[in-house]
Formats: structure tokens, C-alpha cells, sequence
């Protein structure tokens, strides 16, 4: 009793481990690893975007965003959806008890790597380019509309990100994107000195945020969509053997 008192954590029964280890512990692990990489993602991607910028600009010290939606970013419109992968896991508590295996796939390090780092700073840089550059080049030179553009391609890329990473949906997640999307919308209407009322509700501002979000999100989603039916991991070949019985 003393030595369970003094430990960092202590379980009544050996038959619990299985659980502890092989669902708990593998959920964990994996959510971590969503997480982390996420969390860098959503900071690199503005970090290039604002780089971007300044380089078109001749390297002016002028910031993209004004402070509030730097904050806001950080805050209520994305940090919900990328938290709710907490909430995220790949097969069901039955398999992975089933199938220790899956656990052993840990010890390979393949969920979070340095493959896996260098992928998400290049996905980072591509879609950072393609918001900014796509904005630039493609559709408007009046600085607050690029501003209102490129923001809203922005906010709607991390939330799709988000949504294409999940495997097994929770009705809290659903609640968080509709939380964040709903709170950017709200600061459209709320900051009307940031942006332009009249061009938000033109047409011409849906269909240009839509293309930009579009050319950053549609060729990722196509070659993932490639990879799984190519390649599927083991926990997707063992969840559809396991439906299948």
C-alpha cells in the first residue's frame, strides 16, 4: 500500500494492463503526436505566409495581420478543432485489445518522426505559398481585401486539415469546427474597420476564397486519398477485415 501511495500512478488489477497499454496508452501516443504536429503546422503556415508577404513587399517591415486576428487565430478560430484530436483514434478498443501488434507498431517511431516533421513543414510551406501567392497573382491588389482573402483561405485550410487527419468522428469535434467557424464569422460582422462589408457579401470574395482554399487543400486530399487506397496503414486493413466478419 505504501509503495502504490508513493508511485505516480498504480492500478488495482495485472488485468487492467492490457487496457492501460494497448488502447489507452496507444491513443494517447497517437493523439500526442496529431497534436504536436498540428500545433507546428498552424504556426508554420502563418509564419510563411507572413514571409510571403514581405518578400513581395521588398521586405518591409509590415505585418499581414493586425494583432487581433493574430490572436484570434491562436485562439477561438482554430484552437478547438486542433485540440478536439484528443478525441481522435483510428480503430476501436476491441481491435486494438484484439491485435496487440498494433501497439509494437509504436516502437517503429512512424507517427512522429523525422519524416513526418519535414512532411507537415513542407505541406506548411506549400499551402502558406499558395494562399498568399494565389491571392497575389491571381485575383486582388487592394490590400484589405488580399487581407480579408487570404484570412479566410487560411482559417478554412486549417479546418479542413484538421477534418481530412480525423478517422473516427466525435460529436465534440463537429462542435469545435462549428465553434470556430461560427466565431470567424462572427468577427467579419463584428470588426467592420478590418474589413469591407460590401466586399465580404459579394460573390466575387466567395468564389476567389474558394479557389485559393481549393489549391491549398485539393492536392494534399488527392494524394492522400491515392495513399490509402495504394497503400493502406495495418489499422485500416484490420478495421474493414474486422467488419467484414
Amino acid at each position: 500500500k505504501q509503495a502504490s501511495l508513493a508511485a505516480d500512478f498504480s492500478i488495482n488489477q495485472f488485468s487492467y494492463l492490457s487496457d492501460l497499454l494497448l488502447v489507452h496508452g496507444r491513443n494517447s501516443y497517437k493523439r500526442s503526436a496529431a497534436l504536436s504536429q498540428f500545433v507546428m503546422h498552424r504556426g508554420l503556415i502563418i509564419s510563411v505566409m507572413q514571409a510571403v508577404f514581405s518578400s513581395i513587399f521588398y521586405y518591409a517591415s509590415v505585418a499581414l495581420y493586425q494583432g487581433f486576428l493574430l490572436v484570434g487565430y491562436g485562439t477561438i478560430y482554430t484552437m478547438f478543432p486542433v485540440f478536439s484530436l484528443v478525441l481522435d483514434k483510428d480503430v476501436h478498443s476491441e481491435i486494438a485489445l484484439l491485435y496487440p501488434e498494433l501497439y509494437k507498431e509504436l516502437s517503429k517511431g512512424r507517427s512522429l518522426s523525422f519524416k513526418t516533421f519535414f512532411l507537415w513543414v513542407f505541406i506548411s510551406i506549400y499551402q502558406g505559398g499558395a494562399i498568399m501567392y494565389g491571392s497575389f497573382l491571381l485575383f486582388d491588389d487592394d490590400f484589405i481585401h488580399v487581407v480579408s482573402i487570404t484570412f479566410t483561405s487560411l482559417i478554412l485550410t486549417e479546418l479542413l486539415m484538421v477534418a481530412l487527419t480525423i478517422r473516427t468522428w466525435h460529436p465534440l469535434m463537429i462542435v469545435a469546427q462549428l465553434l470556430s467557424l461560427s466565431g470567424y464569422v462572427i468577427s467579419l460582422i463584428v470588426f467592420k474597420s478590418h474589413f469591407d462589408p460590401a466586399f465580404l457579401q459579394s460573390f466575387d470574395f466567395i468564389w476567389k476564397v474558394l479557389i485559393v482554399t481549393l489549391a491549398s487543400c485539393l492536392p494534399l486530399y488527392i494524394l492522400k486519398f491515392i495513399q490509402v487506397k495504394c497503400a493502406p496503414p495495418i489499422q485500416t486493413k484490420l478495421q474493414q477485415y474486422t467488419s467484414l466478419k
